[in-house]
């Protein structure tokens, strides 16, 4: 650790009341004042879906836990009480870290921390549900495809810890935020879940020939109209760009790994040289556009099908991502896509290979209900309407995540070291 830093280590936003308090205290993860990582065991027999927790259950992003499937058929655990912060050591990258509210156990594939004399639980919970921690564990963990954490470099993790009150104070700020943050949460799931009731309804069930729930001006308008897929829609596949064609910088690559449920993910930006832009014309794309993903199409029996957004506006198809080309209404050819009935019909027809790779040949005989097109429009409108809220909301969610990711770079300072 530099000199400077021992002799300065605040944080750049403090609390008013604490600003002459002086420096916060260095010291690790591991320090016995500290935390203790817990070795506890409970046996099977004390299971229950209620409390048990493993990297299947744990939800990434820091969002918690959900209650388990199932339990495992034989095994010992971790026993873990109320206040101690989880961590899946496997791809941490994905963030799966939670502060239980419970007492429970956990599989070995699970850290338990628990706070000791120096620290609050709260405080303890912030300091590793932190973009910063986690890049510090992917730095020393083993392991290229499912990468694993090394318990003994998290216990070396440089931390800073202020008195007691001041702990408290921020812990109590960035609850506040969490609070905002889940109840935003829920309200994105909310209108997911509205969507998900109103689809259900407005396309028609199994053995049926029209939807349970009609629009007042096409209740006498007769059965809808079944057709094959095939003449429903085809899918225009990308080129087969190789990794000697990547770019710094250029026209937009759209790759499989872009296209994800109902949304595009740009992370992780690909570009092609510029010339490609032209040369390679007729795979570009526009927004408004929909792509489907044509390798491992499926997640969670969720098609992964998305509309184009402007972020890739212009890009290039891949050789495994396919545009959507239809005569009928395409939004309303968006939304058949995304029924249960359809998605199931066509995960039957691709199951068996790995990876499971779609193509319209696949799924071309799969039969399926069409109205005319006006009552195509009045249900893409219906739809479209809630997906631009769930847009809005869902960019209101990240907003305050950023905001409180930006807040704690600021209210906890960096100790030297860290990046190590």
């Amino acid at each position: 650790m530099s000199e400077a830093t021992q002799k300065g280590l605040v944080p750049e936003l403090r609390f008013p009341e604490f600003r002459d308090v002086g420096e916060w205290e260095v010291g690790t993860l591991g320090d016995k004042n500290v935390s203790t990582f817990v070795k506890e065991r409970t046996s099977l027999e004390k299971l229950k879906l209620e409390n048990y927790v493993s990297t299947e259950n744990l939800l990434p992003d820091f969002s918690g836990v959900t209650t388990a499937s199932k339990l495992p058929p034989t095994g010992s655990f971790t026993r873990f009480k109320k206040g101690d912060i989880l961590i899946s050591n496997i791809r941490p990258y994905l963030k799966k870290v939670w502060t239980a509210n419970k007492d429970g156990a956990s599989s070995n594939d699970v850290v338990v921390i628990r706070a000791q004399s120096k620290v609050s639980d709260s405080f303890l919970s912030f300091l590793l549900k932190n973009d910063e921690f986690i890049n510090y564990i992917m730095k020393g963990a083993k392991g290229v495809k499912m990468p694993r954490g090394d318990i003994s470099l998290m216990k070396e993790y440089p931390i800073a810890l202020p008195n007691t009150d001041e702990q408290q104070k921020i812990a109590d700020c960035l609850s506040s935020i969490d609070e905002l943050v889940t109840a935003q949460t829920q309200k994105v799931e909310a209108l997911k879940a509205h969507k998900k009731g109103l689809m259900q309804q407005l396309f028609p069930a199994e053995g049926e020939t029209v939807p349970k729930l009609r629009f007042p001006e096409f209740r006498d308008a007769g059965e809808w109209e079944e057709q094959p897929l095939k003449k429903v829609f085809t899918i225009f596949q990308g080129f087969a760009f190789s990794s000697n064609d990547s770019a710094n910088e250029g026209v937009r690559w759209l790759k499989i790994a872009d296209v994800s449920i109902q949304q595009m993910n740009p992370s992780a930006p690909s570009y092609l040289p510029i010339d490609h832009k032209e040369k390679y014309a007729k795979f570009s794309v526009k927004q408004g556009d929909y792509v489907i993903a044509l390798t491992r199409p499926i997640l969670n029996m969720q098609l992964k099908i998305a509309p184009v957004d402007k972020v890739f506006d212009g890009a290039l198809l891949n050789q495994r991502v396919g545009k959507l080309v239809t005569a009928q209404n395409i939004a309303f050819v968006y939304f058949l896509l995304q029924t249960s009935k359809v998605i199931s019909d066509i995960d039957k027809s691709i199951s068996g290979s790995e990876p499971p790779n779609l193509s319209a040949q696949q799924i071309e005989e799969i039969k399926t209900y069409i109205p005319s097109e006006k009552e195509q429009q009045k249900i893409a409108d219906c739809l479209s309407s809630i997906d631009n809220l769930i847009t809005n909301e869902t960019q209101k969610l990240n907003t305050l995540k950023a905001h409180k990711k930006g807040l704690m770079q600021q209210l906890f300072p960096v100790v030297d070291g860290i990046d190590a």
